[in-house]
């Protein structure tokens, strides 16, 4: 039996109900340590102290000082409860999904001219939504072949609204421009009623009205359009047979669960209307002990509770509490959930195929893990610290010409990626190509807030720079208050090739030069050109933003009517740059004092 500190479980198992409901073992500090759902509350919790079923648990037992119960009506109640709390508080001890976004769908609006576009999130506008995908690139990949066999606009409605003129899209012969009149509303409807059948896996139904159609076209002697027809029927038979998941109709998720030396690997594979939509990889949190009953059924709680589920979620291991989660799931979906693990035939197929994924996962994790923990140990010993360099973080700085500045800030645990405490930060109110301005203000901002406690100290500091960056990011760091912090500068090599960087410390009056082929030296690169790749990706998002963005909409009182009428009076934006003030205060609305602004805006004087 495990001893908690202080905590008289006794004294508490003796009031303890024998109802449905959730416990929460709390810590010293007031943290919720492990949430539970149980049929029989005082049972359930009594197991604890009487046998742990592995270390990760009996090392959470022993911090336990208090117990929080909410009894529910029934065990159903408690999974969702259950559910909620550990997404909220994220308990150090539970298995936790790292991914835990909302499925992205195919949405289908109901607007005269439907459009077909990418939605991730609560579903409110009118339409049709198409999935659940397994990830962004999935549906964009679909997207992407929906706009070659059906011309269907994808554009956005802001965009759709205000054409004068047919767009590339219709020149390519992938649109066929609602958006000017150039498509009847009957014509637009069965193009959308084509995407409606392929989506809902009745391609074949689409595939028959198109032969037809091809015939006529012959027979009619328009052999043009009986050969574009033609093609798009090869096409979308093409397409069919890559999505086609043999004897199945409905839906169905596909989950299999493998680990190995505390590495824990999920595979879902998404089938809608007997189509193949894609896999997604998961590796849960917390995992290590945990069982792959305990794995996978925690993983079906978290993934499908408050989201889409399929009629049926086929695993190839049985979960804890089988049917309280099909009781759960079933009555969120309003129908009946079965989750199967003894199947056969092409099913038991997919399911291996999931398997083998998962497993090939774990391995390839695994060997990951090695390599990172190599890099760490050859940097270790290059800069002989005391203990492995576990967190590091590197900023760059990326503008062009100076402008639209932004600088990454990019962090590494145990030497792989953490890209959920990855960070961007616009620059504003310097001088222009000030890099050293700009790394002042991110440093700032960034060790401001972890100082406050929005955030971990790093063990490692890289600044892109030699002795003289080094020592500037010192005094900024030591103006906050941050006088600890190891930091590492990297100069580039000559001609700026990899494998010949210098490598500065604090201190030290020559530069550290390792080996090309160094393990330090890769990490040190890893860091670095993920730094440089994120700060260039947000600079160049932030300068397309600028582009898109008129300078009309930053005019105090010039909303859309007025931007409307500038714009349609002198032909857009370039008519509108080139005209003085007395003509744009011609146009209905604008006065004297707001033709000036506007003057002003492109012009920048008065």
């Amino acid at each position: 039996m495990a001893e908690t500190s202080g905590f008289d479980h006794k004294n508490f198992l003796s009031t303890l109900t024998h109802r449905p409901g959730v416990y929460r073992m709390i810590g010293g500090q007031g943290q919720i340590l492990y949430v539970g759902k149980a049929k029989d509350l005082c049972k359930r919790v009594s197991s604890y102290f009487t046998r742990a079923s592995n270390k990760r648990i009996a090392l959470m037992v022993s911090q336990i000082v208090d117990i929080e119960i909410t009894v529910t009506h029934t065990e159903a109640e408690a999974l969702i409860l259950e559910n909620n709390l550990i997404k909220t508080h994220k308990p150090r001890y539970n298995v936790l999904l790292r991914d835990d976004k909302s499925y992205p769908y195919i949405f289908l609006s109901a607007d005269e001219f439907p459009r077909l576009g990418f939605h991730r999130g609560a579903r409110k506008q009118k339409g049709r939504y198409f999935g659940p995908y397994p990830s962004s690139g999935a549906v964009r990949e679909t997207l992407k072949l929906l706009q070659k066999l059906f011309p269907v606009r994808q554009c956005e409605d802001s965009y759709y609204a205000n054409r004068s003129r047919p767009c590339l899209q219709y020149q390519i012969e992938r649109c066929t421009a609602p958006c000017v009149g150039l498509v009847s509303t009957a014509r637009y409807a069965q193009d959308v009623k084509d995407i409606e059948l392929f989506l809902e896996g009745r391609a074949s139904d689409v595939v028959d009205r198109w032969v037809a159609k091809m015939e006529r076209a012959a027979h009619a002697l328009e052999y043009e359009e009986a050969a574009k027809l033609r093609d798009q029927i090869a096409a979308l038979k093409s397409v069919q047979e890559k999505q086609y998941v043999s004897g199945e109709r409905g839906d169905l998720d596909i989950v299999a669960v493998a680990s190995k030396q505390g590495q824990a690997c999920i595979q879902v594979f998404f089938v809608r209307h007997g189509h193949n939509l894609g896999n997604k990889t998961l590796y849960p949190r917390s995992g290590e002990g945990a069982s792959d009953q305990e794995l996978i059924s925690a993983f079906i709680a978290q993934y499908y509770l408050d989201k889409a589920v399929p009629a049926e979620i086929l695993v190839n291991v049985q979960p804890q509490d089988r049917d309280i989660l099909e009781e759960g799931l079933s009555a969120q979906a309003g129908r009946k959930v079965k989750i199967i693990s003894s199947t056969r035939g092409d099913r038991l197929r997919w399911l291996d195929m999931a398997e083998t994924n998962a497993s090939m996962a774990v391995e390839a994790r695994l060997a990951t893990s090695a390599a990172s923990g190599q890099r760490m140990e050859a940097l270790q010993v290059a800069l002989d610290l005391d203990e492995l360099p576990r967190r590091m973080e590197c900023f760059d700085i990326s503008h062009t010409g100076g402008t639209q500045t932004v600088a990454s800030c990019v962090v590494f645990q145990d030497g792989s990626p953490l890209n959920s405490d990855y960070r961007r930060f616009n620059i504003k109110g310097i001088t222009a190509g000030d890099d050293y301005a700009a790394m002042k203000q991110a440093l700032q901002r960034r060790y401001t807030r972890i100082l406050s406690g929005e955030g971990q100290m790093p063990d490692v500091l890289l600044i892109d720079g030699g002795k003289g960056q080094l020592s500037a990011a010192q005094e900024i760091l030591a103006d906050i208050g941050v006088t600890n912090l190891m930091l590492l500068g990297v100069a580039k090599g000559a001609d700026r090739r990899p494998g010949l960087e210098s490598l500065f410390l604090l201190g030290r009056d020559e530069a550290l030069i390792l080996d090309a082929n160094s393990p330090a030296l890769h990490l040190v690169q890893h860091i670095r050109d993920e730094a440089h790749r994120f700060a260039i990706t947000g600079h160049r998002k932030r300068r397309a933003k600028a582009k898109r963005t008129s300078p009309l909409e930053e005019i105090p009182g010039i909303g859309a009517k007025r931007r409307q009428r500038l714009l349609k009076y002198f032909g857009g934006l370039q008519g509108l740059a080139r005209a003085g003030a007395e003509d744009i205060a011609k146009v209905e609305g604008i006065s004297a004092k707001l033709a000036q602004d506007v003057y002003v805006a492109f012009h920048g004087e008065e």
